[in-house]
């Protein structure tokens, strides 16, 4: 290992993650726009799910055009425009997105709001495409999986406050400001959105982000196996595991509700809390599994392993005691959150183990979501939660490892595979009208099999390119 990848790169990977904020931003206040398109259009709700379906099937075209004009120039379009003018060309992409919510909202209209969303996402699909494979190249290969999970905490950040400052810039202080929802109100909001996507295009393109990362390349025998990122056994795998991780993750948060209210009586406006505890729970995963990215020291690894995961409760408990909600049923759920620091530590680092681990105690979490009832069944649900926070980026780590100039292609057929987070969604919603809400996480565990199948395979497919994690952790400590 070079002397220049020992560390990671920080002054590159602090401007990174600044897009890695915006998805999140962005994707959470796409919920605070379902309900004001629907009373401004007047919809119906499955109409108002439009939102999220134009938000996300973008990401699955944008890697598909992508990979089409690559095709057509026979030559990967990121490695021949550079790294950092993708991801510049990418924002600019979701900045014109976002200036059609101006003459949408003067025009009232709803399908031109779809396509200002639509755009946005097109621009994220390229930004995914190329920043996800460069948060793993910004320093040792060891501590990749730790760095993306860093930025997906950074991601959570965005996720977290994207509602209210998007809520807030609508319907302002005034209590009654739902019961006159204007469509003009979208306009200044996502206008500002729009300067600060030039912005940070602008910062990143003057930033030391490098054009052409050094990326690993696998030790391959066998010539025809490097044409194509397709060609790769740990891509193809994971593109599946990509899909069904995006599936459960997001599956499991949106049937929640609907299984509080009918199975166990709760009233809807009791529910918020702990569907943002599902989401805080992703934050309280991603810090913890990203110490490892700051220090080689083990001592300070330990400490940082129990600080992390209470800071990011801390800020859940302080959210929802702003928000005046009874923070009682919370505090069992620091017990929880022990069962994560003991996971992660058992992991080491090593992506595929963590991937194994996660995998079991997810399955093992639907089950008792399943075969109890009351509140344990519904922090054993919100718990998944912990458990699914990592698996982004121990799947991209390993499904991008070795793959070398194809990474970048690699990467846009990960991304393509997003596009899971709907469909598992809507099976998960067919099954459950056969079995009831509760047992339909069934669909959850084969999701949580899959992944632990694509953790145990993937390591041995590694292993016999050259790629060893255990090596590369035991090296580095």
């Amino acid at each position: 290992m070079s002397s220049e990848q020992a560390q990671t790169k920080w002054g590159q990977f602090i401007p990174l993650v600044t897009v890695f904020f915006f998805w999140g931003f962005v994707a959470a206040s796409n919920d605070i726009l379902i309900p004001v398109f629907r009373k401004a259009f007047d919809l119906s709700q499955a109409e108002s799910q439009l939102v999220s379906l134009a938000f996300y099937i973008a990401y699955t075209v944008g890697a598909l055009i992508y990979n089409g004009i690559s095709v057509v120039i026979k030559q990967d379009i990121v490695n021949k425009l550079g790294y950092k003018n993708s991801l510049a060309l990418g924002l600019v992409i979701s900045a014109l997105g976002t200036l059609l919510f101006y003459p949408a909202a003067n025009l009232h209209s709803f399908p031109l709001m779809l396509s200002g969303l639509f755009i946005v996402a097109l621009g994220f699909s390229l930004q995914q495409t190329v920043a996800n494979p460069l948060a793993i190249a910004l320093g040792p290969i060891r501590t990749g999986s730790q760095r993306l999970t860093l930025a997906g905490g950074i991601n959570n950040f965005g996720t977290t406050i994207g509602p209210l400052v998007v809520s807030f810039a609508i319907f302002g202080s005034a209590a009654n400001a739902t019961t006159d929802i204007s469509i003009e109100s979208v306009k200044i909001p996502y206008l500002i959105l729009g300067v600060a996507f030039i912005a940070v295009a602008v910062f990143l393109k003057l930033s030391s982000l490098p054009d052409r990362p050094a990326l690993v390349e696998a030790k391959i025998d066998d010539i025809s196996q490097k044409g194509s990122a397709l060609k790769y056994p740990q891509l193809v795998l994971g593109m599946i595991a990509i899909f069904v991780y995006v599936g459960v993750e997001v599956s499991t948060a949106s049937n929640l509700p609907a299984y509080m209210e009918k199975d166990l009586g709760f009233a809807i406006k009791d529910i918020a809390p702990y569907i943002s505890l599902y989401w805080a729970s992703m934050m309280i995963g991603r810090w913890t599994g990203a110490v490892e990215a700051f220090t080689d020291n083990v001592s300070t690894q330990k400490i940082l392993r129990f600080i992390a995961p209470y800071l990011a409760f801390g800020i859940f408990l302080a959210v929802n005691a702003i928000a005046k909600h009874d923070l009682a049923p919370f505090y069992v759920y620091g017990l929880i959150i022990l069962v994560l620091i003991v996971a992660d530590m058992a992991s080491k680092g090593n992506p595929a183990r963590m991937l194994l681990i996660f995998s079991a105690i997810g399955i093992t979490a639907l089950l008792i979501g399943m075969f109890t009832t009351g509140m344990v069944s519904v922090y054993a649900i919100t718990s998944v939660g912990l458990f699914c926070s990592t698996l982004w980026p121990c799947i991209f780590t390993l499904a991008v490892s070795g793959l070398g100039k194809h990474t970048s292609q690699g990467s846009s057929f990960l991304i393509m595979m997003i596009m899971g987070g709907g469909i598992i969604s809507w099976l998960q919603g067919a099954v459950s009208e056969f079995t009831g809400i509760q047992y339909s996480y069934v669909v959850g565990i084969i999701c949580f099999a899959y992944l632990a199948f694509y953790a145990w395979k993937v390591s041995g497919i590694l292993k016999s390119q050259g790629i060893n994690f255990d090596q590369k952790i035991a090296g580095g400590h």
